[in-house]
C-alpha cells in the first residue's frame, strides 16, 4: 500500500513568498498524515489568472493588460532558481514524492509546467503543459516531446498530465504505451465533468489516477485583480473538485468542492496486475496491424 495526498487548495496570486509558505504548510500537514506522494494543483506557485484578458483583444493589446502580465511574469519561479531551491529544501525535510504545478519563467516565455521531486528533493520529471488551453495560449508557450515520460519512483511508474492536456487523446496513449501506473493530473477544471473523464482515463489507462484541483476564493487574489466587483471574499473562483480513482473507476476519495482540503486515501499497485486480464489498450488490447502511434523526440530549446 502507498498512502498518497491530493492538495485542494490555492496559491496568493501575485505573492511568491506567500505561495510558497502555503506550499511549506500543506506539504507538512499532508506528510503528517503518513503520506508519501502529494500532489498539488495546475499552477499552484505561479497562480493561475482566472478569468483575465491582459487587455488582449483581436489585434490590439492596452498598457494596463501589459502591467498585469508584469506581475505574472515576475511572480514565476526559475528552473534552477531560488524559489525552487526553498521547494526542494521543504521537500527534503519531510522526505516525501511531490508533484507540483508551476508557472515557470525560461528566457522571456512562461510555461505552465509540473514538476515531480524524489523525497529528497531532487527534480525526477520536468514537463511543460504541451497545448495551454484557449486563452491560456496568450500568457504561456507550448511544451514539447522532449519531456513527454513516464518516470520511475520507488513508489512506482509516474505520469503527468496537466488539466486539458487529459483530453488529448495521443498523449494519454503515449503515457500509458509507457507503463504509466500512477497518473497525475495537476488542474484548475473545476466542473462536474472533470471526475467523470478522471474515471474513464482511470479505466482506460489501467492506472491510479490522481486529480488535484485549485480551491481559490476572492482572498487569494489581490484587490486590484480585476475579479467581478460583487463577488464576495469567501465566494469560490476556482470550486475544486479533487479526487483519486483506482484502475477500475472507482473514486476511493472525493471529489470535493467549495472547501480546502487535503485528501488522503491508499493505493495498491497490486491490483493492476489483475487489472490487465482484460483491458491492455497498449498490449492485447491494441490493433496494431490497423493504428499505431508516433512520437517525435525533440531537444528542449529552452
Amino acid at each position: 500500500m502507498t498512502r498518497v495526498a491530493v492538495v485542494q487548495a490555492a496559491p496568493k496570486l501575485f505573492d511568491t513568498p506567500e505561495t510558497l509558505h502555503r506550499f511549506e504548510k500543506l506539504l507538512a500537514e499532508s506528510a503528517s498524515a503518513g503520506a508519501e506522494l502529494v500532489v498539488f494543483p495546475e499552477a499552484f506557485v505561479g497562480g493561475y489568472p482566472k478569468g483575465e484578458t491582459f487587455g488582449a483583444t483581436v489585434g490590439a493589446r492596452t498598457d494596463q493588460g501589459r502591467a498585469l502580465f508584469a506581475r505574472y511574469r515576475r511572480s514565476a519561479i526559475g528552473i534552477p532558481g531560488p524559489d525552487l531551491d526553498r521547494m526542494r529544501a521543504a521537500i527534503a525535510t519531510h522526505k516525501v514524492h511531490v508533484v507540483a504545478g508551476v508557472i515557470e519563467r525560461a528566457g522571456h516565455t512562461l510555461y505552465c509546467g509540473a514538476l515531480l521531486f524524489a523525497p529528497d528533493g531532487t527534480i525526477l520529471g520536468h514537463h511543460r503543459k504541451l497545448v495551454p488551453t484557449g486563452t491560456e495560449r496568450l500568457i504561456w508557450g507550448q511544451g514539447d516531446a522532449s519531456d513527454v515520460a513516464v518516470i520511475d519512483t520507488d513508489l512506482g511508474r509516474v505520469g503527468m498530465a496537466i488539466c486539458w492536456e487529459n483530453y488529448m487523446p495521443l498523449y494519454r496513449s503515449e503515457l500509458y504505451r509507457q507503463g504509466v501506473q500512477i497518473y497525475v493530473a495537476p488542474t484548475v477544471d473545476c466542473r462536474d465533468t472533470w471526475a467523470s473523464t478522471m474515471r474513464h482515463i482511470a479505466v482506460e489507462g489501467r492506472c491510479f489516477v490522481l486529480s488535484a484541483t485549485q480551491y481559490a476564493v476572492r482572498d487569494d487574489y489581490p484587490p486590484d485583480f480585476p475579479l467581478p466587483a460583487d463577488d464576495p471574499a469567501g465566494a469560490s473562483v476556482i470550486r475544486g473538485g479533487s479526487l483519486v480513482a483506482d484502475p477500475f473507476g472507482a473514486l476511493l476519495t472525493g471529489p470535493v468542492f467549495d472547501r480546502q482540503e487535503v485528501l488522503v486515501t491508499d493505493i495498491d499497485l497490486d491490483v493492476l496486475d489483475g487489472a490487465y486480464l482484460d483491458l491492455d489498450v497498449s498490449g492485447h488490447y491494441a490493433r496494431p496491424d490497423l493504428f499505431w502511434l508516433a512520437t517525435t523526440q525533440s531537444v528542449r530549446r529552452g
